[in-house]
């Protein structure tokens, strides 16, 4: 259990949340969302003792701990990977390192005996001798193979790091584990058992994550940073998503009828007020009038990009074609005689190999040649693409509005600036160079090219890297909604059931298998996940 009493940050002038009283409880996980610049990595670092706040404190029981999943993925690049899971018990490791100390001694004393001791006892109390055994579990379960448990850090690939650092975390059995987006590089695999870790930790959980799927299979509360405040509420991602949305639209809805309220009484007192035989009727009105008072509806943080594809015309029946593709890079094949069809009504999600979906992508688009085979659009067809590396399109001094002109005939700038406005660049914003922006308005940027574009046929890279939640439903409902058909990859697993009506997926030998279901049914088929 960890609460906060009278919590206030701000930076500067700005106030991110004041006089925050929550309290977090045993058996619980809770997803911290909000607004990219809400302060939800702040409150980790508050609730961690990291940053101190600026009025308030932080509680929890004197004989609990706290651990939070490391972010330095280079921290420990000289250890084994087993012994950087085992500092996840930082009391549990320091007895292991001070036996080791007391026993590789060549002057080993009566007070080194007794002192070694009390070491082996509460190093089993705290179930040492099962270390290292739970500890290959953990990694095992993650996807970090046996062999790789006595390997240094530096051996290991990135995504490879941050499993080991997950493992630590989980390894902690910390009273409060304090998790900042742990499914990032993690394959659908390791996700999937991350999930089923969660859910039966007995402790307290807090994540903060943009997976919205795996915030509805692992939390049981929602802390949502808003408004300035902070508050709690019961239920996953889903059910606070739908309740928030009800919740404003049932307090708009009431204003409105107090404003209408409002309207007629103010028209009955001007027409009657100076009416004698009205006079007490006005008067009475008057008195109504004084004590309606509007509900105040307080300026959220979040802001909902409008994401909308509009095709200028009718995909015809060929679509796009690929023939045998092939692709051999550094001597490993990525590409093994790939073939397949796109149809009409086709919203295909490439999943599999992640390089070699991006190499498809770049090869069809013309940013990648192929060793061998081809590729064709349909006669009617008006691509657009969205890459996952999209630093080229940005090496410019233009400002938002000039770059965005470049890939529209329509030169009216009244209508690229209130373009840009439904894309959250509003007033000033719309004028700042694109080369200083940051990853999620270059996002942005390239979503509106795309829209722009007005192609019949999306094709996208992993397109929610670096949205916040707000700009991934957006842009989720929009491709759901879209007569384009569709041609992606994504890590977002809801974004692939929600869309998908097709999987095509590349193995690690290149060659390619085709599903025409679903997203769950193809995981539950493939790979024997059941949602």
């Amino acid at each position: 259990m960890i609460g906060t009493n009278n919590i206030s940050v701000r930076f500067g002038q700005r106030t991110l949340y004041k006089e925050v009283n929550i309290k977090f409880t045993n058996g619980n996980c809770y997803g911290l969302i909000g607004a990219n610049g809400a302060g939800k990595s702040t409150f980790l670092r508050v609730l961690s003792g990291e940053l101190q706040p600026d009025t308030g404190e932080v509680y929890m029981g004197s004989r609990e701990t706290l651990f939070t999943l490391k972010q330095d993925h280079f921290a420990f690049e000289d250890e084994k990977v087993m012994n950087v899971v085992l500092r996840g018990n930082e009391r549990l490791h320091h007895i292991m390192e001070e036996k080791e100390a007391l026993y590789a001694k060549t002057d080993f004393t009566d007070e080194d005996g007794e002192r070694a001791g009390h070491l082996e006892a509460e190093f089993a109390e705290l179930d040492g001798w099962n270390a290292e055994s739970q500890v290959a579990i953990l990694l095992n379960g993650l996807g970090i193979d046996s062999d790789y448990h006595e390997k240094f850090m530096k051996e290991l690939t990135g995504s490879e790091k941050v499993k080991v650092l997950l493992a630590q975390a989980l390894f902690s059995g910390a009273d409060t584990l304090l998790l900042d987006e742990p499914t990032n590089g993690l394959d659908i695999k390791a996700i999937s058992w991350l999930e089923h870790f969660l859910i039966n930790y007995e402790n307290t959980v807090i994540v903060v994550s943009h997976d919205r799927h795996f915030l509805n299979k692992v939390c049981t509360h929602i802390a949502d940073v808003d408004f300035g405040e902070i508050r709690i509420y019961s239920g996953n991602y889903d059910f606070w998503y739908e309740s928030s949305q009800l919740m404003a639209k049932q307090l708009k809805d009431v204003n409105r009828k107090k404003e209408d309220k409002i309207k007629e009484l103010e028209e009955f007192i001007a027409r009657f007020s100076a009416n004698a035989s009205k006079s007490k009727q006005a008067t009475s009105r008057k008195k109504i009038l004084d004590k309606i008072v509007l509900d105040d509806l307080k300026p959220s943080t979040r802001r909902y990009p409008f994401i909308d594809f509009k095709p200028a015309r009718e995909s015809g029946k060929q679509i796009l074609n690929v023939e045998g593709l092939s692709k051999t890079i550094e001597g490993e094949t990525i590409l093994n005689n790939v073939s397949f069809s796109l149809l009409q009504d086709d919203k295909v999600a490439l999943v599999g190999n992640p390089v070699a979906c991006t190499t498809l992508l770049k090869i069809i688009n013309g940013d990648m040649d192929g060793d061998s085979g081809e590729f064709s659009f349909g006669q009617t067809i008006t691509p657009s693409y969205v890459p996952m590396d999209n630093s080229k399109y940005f090496e410019t001094d233009d400002d938002i509005c000039t770059w965005l002109s470049r890939y529209t005939d329509n030169d009216d700038m009244s209508f690229i600036r209130g373009f840009l406005g439904r894309m959250l660049f509003t007033g000033e914003e719309a004028l700042k160079q694109v080369k200083v922006l940051s990853g999620g308005e270059k996002a942005r940027c390239m979503l509106s090219k795309a829209m722009l574009e007005s192609p019949n046929l999306v094709m996208l890279d992993d397109p929610t890297n670096h949205l916040d939640l707000e700009a991934i439903t957006s842009l989720n409902d929009g491709l759901i909604n879209t007569k384009a058909e569709l041609l992606f990859t994504s890590h977002d697993h809801q974004f692939l059931q929600t869309i998908a009506n097709r999987i095509l997926v590349i193995r690690e030998d290149g060659t390619m298998q085709d599903y025409r279901c679903t997203y769950d049914e193809y995981l539950e088929k493939e790979l024997g996940i059941e949602e």
